[in-house]
This record gives structure tokens, sequence and C-alpha cells, in this order.
């Protein structure tokens, strides 16, 4: 939807004005404001609902500490536990424990081999104050249209009338995607509609690390459990199936409550959670695996989930937003006195951020979601086979930094690498290796 001009927005001038206050959308607005330019964050009245994505890869805690949340700092505030592995356990009484290896952490990467789980909630919040702190003017208010000449975008309107304008613009206002709907950009999706549903427990005595339970049929698209401890006294833990399979439980009249419980059952380790009862209700979301394409404009990008959405098994969501918010707020203060963004650097931009979401999805789709690789080679090594190179590839571009146009081609040739291996994989198990990626 597009609007003629109007009256001004009640919040006065500003330099950037950002769609959303998710992760994504307030690291874009502290690292903005902290480098002095004046920014408006457009949030819904309503909030976000309950967010999602706590257990954390191990390129997250760097960007983190960029924004002045450390891991001991999360850890000493009860806000995150520590991830050193993560463990997959299945129904008949096999398990897998993945770990980074040791190799990784000494030098020449020196990578941290320990990340975190994080309290989002908690988390969500201190970076809230954080932003307004820094000066960030917070609205609430639904952005609805786009006053735009040409590729760039001059003012934002909301739901409640008022007319923003600024001179630059990020939109991060998750899977509906402001810009993307105004803009008409294509999508690529990977893999069927997924729903997550997830609630919270009170425990005495978490489980270290990340725990994702299995009961995989040879012939079935996968789903699966995590469990995951956000803080020394709560585990959140959510059930992913297939949006499908869902609409079959809830055609035979199951309540979506009733579905997650049975799927709990499944495996001993829930029953005296169950016993006990969740600490909050039961929450449910729809999810596709999917990017956008041309993510950058003349004035403008889009990050985080309104970007690209990441399969949440990948542990990568929270990384791709505060990347995505990072390199996005880099390119404003790099071109700002310019006045555009050149169009070699947006094409950079919305490639990363492409080639990354494909290499993650298509990855966990191929490797493990869908049955041939992992019926052929079993579930644990088909996720150790994912595994490496998804840690890996953060690895790289951790180090490879690839903001320019040759680091950029360079990281794509090597995600390119690992997807055509993982396609070549997924057609020799499924023993035909006539068609096309």
């Amino acid at each position: 939807m597009s609007f003629m001009a109007g009256s001004e927005s009640k919040s006065g001038p500003c330099d950037v004005v950002v769609v959303g206050a998710g992760l994504a959308g307030k690291a874009a607005s502290l690292q903005l404001a902290r480098a002095g330019l004046k920014v408006t964050c457009i949030t819904p009245p309503e909030g976000n609902p309950s967010p999602v994505g706590e257990s954390l890869d191990w390129s997250a805690p760097d960007l983190l500490r960029n924004l002045g949340f450390s891991m001991d700092y999360l850890i000493e505030n009860q806000m995150a536990t520590w991830k050193r592995h993560v463990t997959l356990r299945m129904r008949n009484g096999c398990s897998e424990h993945y770990i980074p290896d040791s190799w990784l952490g000494r030098p020449p990467l020196n990578i941290e081999l320990k990340t975190l789980h994080v309290d989002r909630m908690r988390l969500d919040e201190e970076l809230r104050k954080s932003t307004v702190a820094a000066g960030v003017t917070l609205i609430a208010d639904k952005a609805v249209g786009l006053e735009r000449t040409g590729g760039r975008i001059s003012a934002v309107r909301t739901a409640g009338g008022e007319r923003i304008s600024a001179a630059w613009f990020i939109d991060a206002s998750g899977r509906g995607c402001l810009f993307a709907r105004e803009l008409r950009l294509t999508k690529i999706e990977q893999g069927p509609t997924k729903v997550a549903i997830w609630t919270y427990f009170p425990v005495n005595d978490p489980v270290e690390g990340t725990t994702l339970y299995m009961d995989p049929s040879p012939t079935e698209y996968l789903g699966w459990i995590w469990e995951i401890p956000v803080n020394p006294q709560t585990v959140g833990v959510g059930v992913v199936t297939t949006g499908e399979w869902m609409k079959h439980k809830r055609d035979q009249g199951l309540a979506v409550e009733a579905i997650y419980r049975q799927e709990l059952t499944k495996f001993q380790r829930f029953e005296p959670l169950l016993a006990a009862g969740p600490a909050s209700e039961v929450n449910v979301t729809s999810f596709t695996g999917r990017v956008h394409l041309g993510v950058a404009g003349p004035n403008w990008m889009i990050c985080g989930e309104a970007a690209s959405m990441v399969d949440p098994i990948t542990s990568n969501g929270v990384t791709a937003a505060l990347r995505h918010a990072a390199e996005a707020s880099a390119l404003i203060l790099k071109y700002r006195a310019r006045g555009k963004v050149p169009w070699r650097a947006r094409i950079c931009y919305s490639s990363r951020i492409l080639h990354m979401a494909k290499f993650f999805n298509g990855g966990i789709e191929k490797i493990v979601y869908q049955p041939p690789v992992r019926t052929r080679i079993g579930l644990p090594k088909a996720g150790k086979v994912y595994t490496g190179p998804a840690w890996s590839m953060n690895v790289v571009y951790a180090r490879l930094k690839p903001f320019g146009i040759f680091s950029t081609l360079l990281l794509n040739m090597i995600l390119d690498t690992f997807r055509m291996s993982a396609w070549l994989l997924y057609q020799f198990s499924r023993g035909d290796g006539t068609r096309t990626p």
C-alpha cells in the first residue's frame, strides 16, 4: 500500500526509521543510536509474541558482546545457561553428543567453544532498556505502508495515522515483512510449513546443554522436540512438526495442548514435568524456511526474520538477526554522507543473506528432515554430517568478515560447495542422481 504525503510524525525528525522491535530491530536501533544517529523504532502496540530462539550457536556470543551483553554478564544475572554441546536422544534409548572439535579453539582460529542458552523474555527486555537509554524513540504503532520515489523510501505510514520520514529505513518487522510485501520482493521457500508448540517448566536441576528428542520413521518427514534450560530454574520444551500433520491431528478433534502433551509422553523424561505442570501457557506458531531476494535498496535494508527465516533446529536464528542488524547498521554509517548505499554493497548484503539462508535451510532439509540420508546412514551420523559444516560456516563467516565483493563471492562459493555436497549425498541416498539441484 502506498500513500500520498500527509502530516509528519509527532515523534519529530529522525535519521533512521526501524520497523519492528524484535531482536534485530532493537540491535540495529541500539547500534545506530550509539553512533550518534536519531533513531525512531516502530513496534506494534500489542507487543511482540513470545520470542523463541533460545539455543544459540557459537557465533552469537560475540555479537551479543558487541551490544553490551557478555556471556559472563548473562550468566551472572541468571539470564542464560551454558551450552557446551548438543545431545540427541531417540526413543529407542540411543543418544549422540555433538561437541565442537577442540582444534577450533586453538591458534590460529581461537574459537570460543562454548555458547549459551538465553532467557529471551529477559534478554529482549534488557535490550529494550538499552535502546531507550541510548536515545531511541519507541512508537507503539503498526507500520502499514510506505511512501517511495523509485527505489528510495521516503516515509513509513502507521495504522495510527502517522507519517514518519527519515533518510534511512530498516525493516525488522519479522515474518510479515512490510518492505517485502510493499516492494513485492521474490521469496524462496525451502521445506514444508512447520508448526512449533512450546511452553516452560520449572525445574530444580536442568539438563546441561541443548537436548533434542526424536522418534524418526524411516519413510516420514522428521518431527522433533527440544529441551533448553533458559535459566537455572526453567526449561523450555517445544514440539516441531509439519503443518500437514498438525492439521490432521486438529481434524481429529485434538486441541493444541492435547497434541503437545501427546508428543511429550513418547519420552519418559517429560513425565514428571507434565505431572507438575507448566509455568506458563502453551504457545504455538507456524513458519516456513525462506529467504527474500534483494533485501537492500538505496536507503533501506531488511533484517532478521523479515529477510530470512532460518529453521530453529539450526540454532542460527539469533546469529542471523544480530548479524543482519550489525551489517545493515554498518552500511548506513559508512554511506551516510553519500545518502545511499552503492549497488555493489547492496548486492553483497543481499547475497550473503540469501546464500546463508539457503545453506542452513537446504542442508537441514536434505540431510536431516527428509528421510533418504538419515535412513541410509542413521540419524546420529546424519546429525554429524550436518553440524560439522554448519558450525564451520559460522567460523568462516566470523573470520572472513565478508563485507566486500571479493570476500562475499568467496563465502558464497564455499557455501555453494557444501550445498552441492549435501544435494549429491541426498541423491546418492535416494539411489537417483539424475535430477537437477
